[in-house]
C-alpha cells in the first residue's frame, strides 16, 4: 500500500567528476546506488549515513535534504503527518533507534560553570597535578570499581551492535583504565582476555548469563530500564541472530531475541535485594549495580535500589540512546537526566546514604562539558553510547534497527562489520577520551580545584541561564549572577 511519503533525502551525482568505478555501490549498506554504465540512486532508500559521500574518491556525490513545500500548520507537523501516512499504510508501530531528536531544549545548555578569579586563584592544569581518578561503589570496600577517569562506554548488547565494536570498547576500555559495558547480550569469548575491564549486564531476558558469565565480569549490573524506552523490553529481531550472536546469547539462530518490559523475578524491593546479593554469592561478591530509566519519583527509586544492596545506580536519561524502540516510547516517556542526576544526589544525602553507592549518568552525554556539569550534579561518572558510536564512525542515520549499517556498526552482515577495524576503532576511542579527559582537567583548573571528587555534587559551582524558577529550585542551582 502506498505511504505517500516522499524520500528524505535526494543524492545528486556531478556526473562530469564522476569516475564511474562504483564504489558507492559498494559502500551503500541501504541498497540506494545501482550501477548502469554509471551509478544511479534510489532516494527513497538513503538515510544519509554519509559512507558513500566519504568515500567517493572523486567527491561528487552531495546529500541533500528534500525540502518540500508542505502547508504551514504549527500543530501538524510534517514530522506527525509522515508517521499517520506511514501507519495508515502498514498498520505498524513506528520503530526509530538512537536517541530523541525532538526539539527540546537541553538543560546543560542552559547551565554553565563558575570560575576562579583573583582571592582564589585558578589552577594551571599543565603545570598542576590534576586528579582525575575515581571509584564506583563504597570506597571503603576493597572491590570498588577503579576509573583513571570519570568515564565508561555504556552498555550496547552484541546483537544489536557488531563484535567489532565490543572489540573496539574493551580494548580502549584497558588500555584508558575504565569499563565496558556488554549490554545484555552476553559476553563474547574474543572478550574474555578484557574481562578485568567490563561490566557484566543481567537483563530480563537473561541472554548469555550463567556462573561463568558473571564471574568474567569485573562487576554485574541488573538493567531494571533504559532512558530511551522506559517501562517496555527488548527486542533484536531474528535477522540479526547470526550463529555467533546465537552462541553468545545462548539462543537458537534466527530467532527473534525479546526481553520481557519486567524482570519476573522482580516485583518488590524486596525481590531486588534478593537477586542483588544471589548475584554478589555467585560471583564472590563483586560490585552489583542497577540500571534505571529516568522517570518520576526517580529519587524514592534510587533510594530503595541503594537501600536493597546496589553498588551503584545507573541513571539514564530520556535522551539516551537505543538500537530499537516505539518512537512514540522514546519521544514522549521519561525525564531529562539532569533533574534525574539532581534529585538522587539531594536524595541520598537526604537519607544520609549517598556514601553507600555512586552514579553513573548516562543519556546523551555530548561534550566534556556535559561530563562536568553532570558531576557537579551530583554523578560520579557518566557513561557514554552514542557518542561512542559516533568516534567509531556512526553518522547519526537513526538505522539501527535495519541492520544495515553502513558503517558496520549496528549490523551482523559480515561484509559490512568488517569495515571497523577494532585496534582502529580501540585508538579512535582512547582519542576521544583522552581529549575529553584534558578538557575536564582545564575545566577544574578553572573552578580552582585539582581533583575530580572535589566537582562531585558542588552544584554551588554551577549557575542557571534562561530556566525558570522552579527547575532550578529542583537542580539545587542558582540563576546567574547571583
Amino acid at each position: 500500500m502506498n505511504d505517500y511519503i516522499q524520500p528524505e533525502f535526494h543524492v545528486e551525482i556531478d556526473y562530469d567528476k564522476c569516475h564511474k568505478c562504483g564504489r558507492c555501490v559498494g559502500q551503500c549498506g541501504w541498497g540506494v546506488y545501482k550501477f548502469n554504465e554509471r551509478p544511479l540512486p534510489d532516494d527513497s532508500k538513503c538515510r544519509a549515513c554519509h559512507r558513500c559521500v566519504t568515500f567517493c574518491p572523486a567527491h561528487c556525490i552531495t546529500i541533500k535534504k528534500n525540502e518540500l513545500a508542505y502547508r504551514e500548520n504549527d500543530n501538524w507537523q510534517p514530522s506527525a503527518r509522515k508517521k499517520i501516512w506511514k501507519q495508515a499504510a502498514t498498520g505498524g508501530v513506528v520503530l526509530t533507534s538512537m536517541g530523541a531528536d525532538r526539539p527540546m531544549e537541553s538543560i546543560f545548555d542552559h547551565l554553565v560553570l563558575d570560575a576562579c578569579q583573583v582571592t582564589n586563584p585558578s589552577i594551571d592544569p599543565l603545570r598542576e597535578p590534576m586528579e582525575l581518578r575515581t571509584y564506583i561503589g563504597n570506597v571503603e570496600d576493597d572491590k570498588a570499581l577503579k576509573l583513571e577517569t570519570p568515564l565508561t562506554f555504556a552498555p550496547m548488547s552484541y546483537g544489536s551492535v557488531s563484535l567489532n565494536v565490543h572489540k573496539s570498547m574493551a580494548m580502549a576500555a584497558q588500555r584508558l583504565g575504565i569499563l565496558m559495558n556488554t549490554g545484555e547480550g552476553g559476553l563474547h569469548a574474543d572478550l574474555y582476555p578484557y574481562q578485568d575491564n567490563v561490566i557484566v549486564q543481567v537483563a530480563s531476558g537473561r541472554f548469555g548469563v550463567d556462573s561463568e558469565y558473571l564471574n568474567r565480569g569485573a562487576a554485574i549490573e541488573i538493567k531494571v530500564g533504559q532512558g530511551a524506552k522506559p517501562g517496555i523490553g527488548g527486542h533484536l529481531p531474528g535477522e540479526k541472530i547470526n550463529q555467533e550472536v546465537s552462541n553468545t546469547r545462548m539462543i537458537p539462530q534466527g530467532t527473534d531475541a525479546i526481553s520481557p518490559a519486567p524482570h519476573h523475578d522482580i516485583y518488590s524491593i524486596e525481590d531486588l535485594r534478593q537477586l542483588i546479593y544471589s548475584l554478589k554469592e555467585a560471583s564472590g561478591y563483586k560490585p552489583v549495580g542497577v540500571k534505571i530509566a529516568a522517570v518520576n519519583n526517580v529519587g524514592a527509586i534510587a533510594s530503595g535500589v541503594v537501600r536493597a544492596g546496589a553498588d551503584y545506580v545507573y541513571l539514564d536519561g530520556f535522551r539516551g540512546g537505543t538500537g530499537a524502540a516505539p518512537a512514540v516510547i522514546r519521544d514522549h516517556i521519561g525525564i531529562p537526566l539532569e533533574i534525574a542526576i539532581a534529585v538522587v544526589d539531594q536524595r541520598l544525602r537526604d537519607e544520609g546514604i549517598r556514601q553507600q553507592a555512586s552514579i553513573i549518568a548516562a543519556g546523551s552525554i555530548r561534550s566534556s562539558a556535559d561530563l562536568a556539569k553532570a558531576i557537579a550534579l551530583g554523578a560520579d561518572s557518566c557513561a557514554i553510547g552514542s557518542a561512542t558510536l559516533m568516534a567509531l564512525g556512526c553518522h547519526l542515520c537513526q538505522g539501527c534497527h535495519t541492520g544495515c549499517c553502513s558503517w558496520g556498526l549496528t549490523t551482523q552482515k559480515p561484509e559490512l562489520t568488517r569495515r571497523l577495524d577494532p585496534e582502529e576503532g580501540a585508538q579512535r576511542l582512547v582519542n576521544l577520551v583522552h581529549a575529553w579527559s584534558h578538557e575536564l582537567q582545564e575545566i577544574l583548573g578553572a573552578l580552582g580545584v585539582n581533583a575530580v571528587e572535589s566537582l562531585r555534587g558542588s552544584r554551588e559551582r554551577l549557575r542557571a541561564v534562561g530556566l525558570d524558577e522552579q527547575t532550578c529550585e529542583i537542580l539545587g542551582v542558582k540563576p546567574a549572577g547571583r
